[in-house]
């Protein structure tokens, strides 16, 4: 990930490398097939093991990533009223026992599975808009959002990292042993939180960037 070995670049044969590192062979042998299902390395039969042409996936941190043709799709796996987890109560300022919709999806880039998201919305706001209809949304959440008093002005991102679900393993089809990354993330209108989302990654392909200007340094 940090280009010290490049695309294509071959690796030393596995007796330098129990050499190099002081590791036993069967160590060797377990990490090189642990970077192959991770997708960074591949074989060629009797030539050796190559780096793979295969760059992180930066995604911008943005509040909502429009599909593109070839690139990015959508798929909707869920959309139903539900009483949400205390997290997401808690952070759109819902009542006890208040309703959220829920909007569940997976991304996916280029045909692969890359992330899984759980999108909830104060059920008492959107319950009569496209939000509710188990379908994709010309101009997603934003602009529906937007049409019915509540545009997005700000969001807040909490990161974190952790070993995947039964669910989160399977869909995304993640190798053993790969942890994900998860984004909490809440957009906030000019009058209330609207949006709650929980977003789900493999941390082996991606990267978050985040770009923003400085707004002083509180010295932590």
């Amino acid at each position: 990930m940090a280009g010290d070995l490049p695309s294509g670049a071959q690796l030393p044969s596995i007796p330098t490398l129990v050499t190099q590192y002081g590791a036993a062979t069967a160590t060797i042998q377990r990490a090189l097939a642990a970077l192959k299902d991770e997708g960074y390395l591949h074989s060629h039969v009797g030539k050796g093991v190559y780096v793979r042409d295969r760059e992180p996936l930066v995604v911008t941190a943005t509040a909502y990533v429009p599909p593109s043709e070839g690139r990015f799709a959508y798929e909707i796996l869920e959309v139903t009223e539900i009483e949400p987890p205390a997290e997401v109560s808690h952070s759109l300022g819902l009542a006890s026992g208040e309703p959220a919709l829920l909007r569940h999806r997976l991304l996916r880039y280029r045909s692969e599975p890359v992330e899984l998201s759980w999108s909830y919305y104060p059920a008492a706001i959107v319950r009569h808009t496209e939000l509710a209809r188990p379908q994709r949304i010309r101009g997603g959440a934003p602009r529906v959002l937007a049409e019915i008093g509540h545009p997005q002005q700000r969001h807040v991102d909490r990161v974190s990292a952790r070993m995947p679900t039964t669910e989160e393993l399977e869909r995304l089809d993640l190798p053993a042993n790969v942890p994900v990354l998860r984004q909490f993330r809440v957009v906030h209108s000019p009058d209330r939180p609207v949006e709650a989302t929980v977003m789900v990654k493999g941390a082996h392909l991606h990267e978050l960037r985040y770009d923003r200007e400085a707004d002083g340094v509180d010295g932590r």
